[in-house]
């Protein structure tokens, strides 16, 4: 299989918590979760809460730390919260649905304080945001609800309980 996951580790601590394995079968299993073919290509920028926290501010207006950002490629987003996001172009791995970015404090602070691996909850970030990029969100109930069987269907998928 050809690589899913585009990986750059701005904080070398990424390394050894292990988001270059983590992120490949993450953003596959999400894919699959979603129902879509497993071959289109997700950036993952690996950094620290000062760089997510000025990525937050700049892009969100929120001048704070946050676990994962995301920049969809497409705007995949229905315009009725009730109805699926569009699916993503043709054209495969020619094709990047977008960029997530993972902030290591964040997460592994949120690890320790839910007493779960940290490998759980990084591959569990990774999924979320690549559910994100997909055109899903979390802005209202029906939208959690659906984004959240999602997530649980691809941790399941990979093993891991669920979160929620």
């Amino acid at each position: 299989m050809d690589p899913l996951a585009d990986v750059l580790l701005e904080d070398p601590r990424w390394k050894a918590a292990g988001l270059e394995a983590l992120s490949q079968p993450a953003v596959h299993a999400a894919l699959t979760a979603a129902g879509v073919a497993p071959e289109y290509e997700v950036c993952v920028l690996g950094c620290d809460d000062a760089r997510i926290a000025v990525l937050n501010a700049e892009f969100r207006g929120k001048p704070a730390p946050t676990n994962v950002l995301s920049w969809p490629a497409f705007d995949l987003a229905p315009d009725d919260s009730g109805r699926p996001p569009l699916p993503p172009a043709a054209g495969g791995m020619e094709e990047s649905l977008g960029d997530i970015a993972i902030a290591y404090e964040t997460c592994l602070r949120e690890a320790a304080e839910k007493g779960i691996p940290a490998a759980d909850h990084i591959t569990h970030l990774i999924i979320h945001g690549t559910l994100h990029l997909l055109g899903y969100d979390h802005q209202n109930d029906v939208q959690a609800n659906v984004m959240e069987g999602l997530e649980v269907k691809a941790l399941a998928s990979m093993g891991i309980k669920a979160p929620y």
